[in-house]
């Protein structure tokens, strides 16, 4: 990530968002003039103008060529680049490129095309600009292709009282690696001990505020163990039902508290299932949007969540698919398959040391950032913050910068706020901090 603008924005960017208030949006408007990332609904990824060449680009930003600045007319409509002002998106010989804004080959039809979609076509010619998964160059196609023109500055919703709150309008502080801390137990090698993701066990997290716990789980005799990469050699491993029933405490001394856990998942479902098994108290705290609805009515308020006592999630990485060849599916026994209700962006930022990668892309090619936007049911946006290596100063220094991140880069890739932020060292930087400044509106 370029290093600019990254302290003063946040305020400003903040301000606006809680400030805008804006009224829900209409489903079949026209775009009025403005600025926007042009972003294909069918792949989430932006156009982009690279030396002359408009390409589909994962989401930078505002550091990459990848916004447009919007311009209706009774001629057509413009796409001028906000870095390159004179030059707008257009074709030539068939190609999709960036043009001078007075040649007629920079005139499109934005037409909208339903919930916040739209098509830009080519004036008189019946072809429409496209995105093909897996090809970087756009392209003019004969009908099909639809766009969001996500706004640069977010239209944003003030919250309803805290209790009314769906789930999905919620942010949740997660610590990555929870396990991972060197307090609770071994998570590693000595040697890989040194560096540990948190310095404070499960039960002081908790404490802290932290309500969202990514755990990798790898299976030994003893059952699911929580381990990095594997459990060789590591000493006083924990177990995952441990570290669940630190939780399960928690939540029934703090009736108003939601969690989540989220698995990163190496073990059988048989083995999993016995090891939830151990813990007091689980089944009956557990929730399950899909025995509730929730795909077809999005979800629940918090006051209904609290009034039912299902105020703990679990998700597991592992797909459907993988658990059907075995014959038994984790969301039999509560676990649910993460793709199916969230969505995620990729997990690194870089290395443990030097610059910081901000583009905010899917973790899963299949499954965009914007996926479900438009449907009762928005999946719930995990949003990764973190480095390949746990370096305290770096942690320290990326943690400062969430809300920035979030407000430039991840908030418009995916068109909704993080309801997971997920951070190294969370006692680091002011994180909480953070979510608790994206508890202050629904976008």
């Amino acid at each position: 990530m370029v290093g600019r603008r990254e302290r003063g924005v946040v305020l400003v960017v903040v301000a606006g968002l809680i400030a805008t208030g804006a009224p829900a949006r209409a489903d079949d408007a026209a775009a009025p003039d403005g600025t926007y990332y042009l972003q294909s609904v069918r792949t989430g990824l932006n156009a982009a103008e690279r030396n002359g060449v408009i390409l589909q680009r994962s989401p930078r930003g505002d550091e990459d060529r990848q916004q447009w600045r919007l311009r209706t007319g009774g001629d057509g409509d413009l796409l001028e680049n906000t870095v390159t002002p004179g030059w707008c998106l257009g074709r030539r010989d068939g190609a999709v490129v960036a043009v001078g804004c007075a040649d007629p080959a920079a005139r499109w039809v934005v037409t909208a095309a339903g919930p916040e979609r739209f098509t830009l076509a080519e004036p008189g010619a019946g072809r429409v600009l496209t995105a093909v998964p897996g090809r970087a160059e756009l392209s003019l196609e004969p009908a099909g292709a639809t766009w969001y023109l996500t706004p640069v500055e977010p239209v944003t919703r003030p919250l309803p009282a805290e209790d009314e709150r769906r789930l999905d309008q919620v942010t949740f502080l997660t610590a990555h690696n929870a396990y991972a801390n060197g307090v609770d137990g071994g998570f590693a090698p000595p040697v890989l001990d040194l560096l540990p993701n948190q310095v404070r066990g499960v039960e002081r997290q908790l404490a802290d505020g932290v309500r969202g716990f990514q755990l990798d789980i790898h299976q030994t005799r003893d059952g699911a163990i929580l381990c990095h990469n594997s459990c060789f050699l590591v000493f006083r491993p924990v177990a995952l039902w441990v570290d669940l029933q630190r939780i399960v405490d928690f939540l029934r001394g703090n009736p108003r508290e939601f969690v989540t856990v989220f698995l990163e998942d190496y073990v059988s479902a048989p083995v999993l299932r016995a090891e939830l098994a151990r813990v007091r108290g689980l089944t009956d705290l557990l929730y399950r949007p899909d025995l509730d609805g929730v795909p077809a009515t999005g979800w629940p308020r918090l006051r209904e969540l609290r009034e039912r006592d299902r105020r703990l999630l679990i998700f597991t990485d592992r797909r459907r698919e993988d658990d059907q060849a075995g014959g038994l599916t984790r969301d039999t026994f509560g676990v649910l398959y993460q793709r199916e209700w969230t969505v995620e962006n990729h997990w690194s930022m870089g290395p443990g040391v030097g610059a910081s990668d901000w583009t905010c892309v899917s973790r899963w090619p299949d499954r965009p950032l914007t996926d479900g936007g438009e449907s009762a049911f928005r999946p719930l946006f995990v949003m990764n913050h973190f480095r390949d290596a746990p370096v305290p100063v770096t942690a320290a220094a990326d943690n400062a910068r969430v809300l920035n991140r979030a407000g430039r880069f991840c908030q418009p890739a995916a068109r909704k706020k993080p309801n997971y932020v997920a951070v190294d060292r969370y006692d680091l930087g002011g994180p909480a901090a953070a979510v608790a400044a994206l508890n202050t509106y629904w976008y």
